[in-house]
């Protein structure tokens, strides 16, 4: 069992779990293992070894000299596996010998190999926190829903990053006897300064990975629904990812290929410069960090009401727009076209303010810790009633 002493000052061994070094999720993980580290807590990372190219090596690389539990890479699966048991094992018997006491599992698949080894005998011990950043929530698969309702009941603390995401968890797994806490992402200081378009800025920026989920497609229709303005708009699409030979071939066929430059993967803030607007047309999300991050740098900003999006708008979500419809995007492209530039910058200033006061690093890893000593004080408390459970209510 994890040491008994519950005291807020408690140093912790902490291990975390996620398959894809890539994106928002990585992102999360990263910010928060740095923010436990400088509290004084000793820290891991399990990840798999065949994504995140360059990128993830070298962040991995730089962040490993302070990781008093080291980095472990393996092979991880994307889809279920029968792999997937002899990795929760592997993963077990790592979390087991640097003497974890909280594994925290992030994404479906972090999460099923942080949580399944508690099924075993004598491997228990740990705290199971688990984080699902949307994902499996994102699609309308059984298979997810049976494996999330199976490992709940060895989950002893949801750290959702959205309230969205807690809502789907509820209506589709189903309510949970474990700890329930919504903790969501958070910026930096830094990240609340403003960013100026450069002088020959395109119209309308994306930034994130092409593929379907990203409503990429809507956007492209719109653009060609677009393209009879004087001078044309122009987008560039910043990313990469599985449907981008997909996309061009879309662009050509609309006659708006010549419009849009697609740029490549690179990071936010530099991408930032490279539009005046920034267009979110996703069909599916939890808590986008690309939402936060252009909020928080007052770039004016198109997006769906979709996942946990509203939540980052707050009192401005009536700006949002629905998705899948080029006709609706279209016609919000055009308007913010014609608005006065001051407008829009005064908008997208009372938006970072807002941001501002509900989304920093430090409230986010502040919140997480704060979920771990709950978790291990109920814990404590459980050894000492032996018939409670965690199982979900029938």
């Amino acid at each position: 069992m994890p040491r008994t002493e519950n005291a807020p000052d408690r140093k912790l061994r902490i291990l975390h779990v996620l398959r894809a070094p890539v994106g928002g999720l990585f992102r999360h993980v990263v910010d928060l293992t740095r923010e436990q580290i400088a509290r004084g807590h000793a820290v891991g990372l399990v990840a798999d070894s065949l994504t995140g190219g360059e990128r993830a090596v070298q962040i991995l690389a730089d962040l490993e000299p302070s990781l008093a539990l080291g980095v472990r890479r393996f092979p991880m699966p994307r889809p279920p596996h029968i792999l997937d048991f002899p990795a929760a094992l592997r993963v077990a018997l790592h979390a087991r010998a640097l003497r974890a006491d909280v594994v925290h599992g992030h994404g479906s698949k972090g999460g099923a190999y942080a949580r399944l080894p508690a099924f075993l005998p004598g491997f228990a011990s740990p705290i199971r926190a688990y984080t699902p950043h949307g994902g499996s929530f994102h699609f309308r698969s059984g298979s997810y829903m049976t494996a999330e309702r199976l490992l709940a009941a060895q989950t002893d603390i949801f750290l959702f990053e959205s309230a969205y995401v807690a809502g789907q968890f509820d209506e589709r797994v189903g309510r949970t006897k474990s700890l329930v806490r919504i903790v969501r992402n958070g910026l930096s200081p830094t990240e609340f300064a403003p960013r100026k378009a450069a002088a020959d800025a395109a119209d309308f920026l994306f930034i994130g990975e092409l593929c379907g989920a990203k409503g990429i497609d809507t956007l492209i229709d719109a653009m060609a629904l677009l393209s009879s303005r004087v001078p044309r708009p122009r987008l560039i699409l910043v990313g990469a990812g599985r449907d981008e030979a997909k996309l061009v071939a879309q662009a050509r066929q609309r006659g708006v290929l010549r419009d849009i430059t697609f740029a490549g993967a690179m990071p936010a803030r530099e991408a930032f410069r490279l539009g005046r607007i920034i267009v979110v047309p996703s069909r599916a999300e939890s808590l986008p960090y690309i939402v936060l991050e252009a909020a928080a740098a007052q770039v004016p900003m198109i997006a769906t009401d979709v996942g946990g999006i509203a939540e980052i708008l707050g009192p401005y979500r009536d700006r949002l727009i629905p998705c899948g419809n080029p006709t609706i995007l279209a016609a919000t492209m055009q308007a913010a076209l014609e608005r006065n530039p001051r407008e829009l910058e005064q908008d997208a200033a009372a938006l970072a303010a807002f941001v501002r006061t509900l989304f920093t690093i430090d409230d986010m890893a502040d919140a997480v810790l704060a979920g771990y000593t709950e978790a291990i004080a109920k814990r404590s408390r459980r050894r000492d009633a032996p018939n409670a459970s965690y199982a979900l209510p029938s």
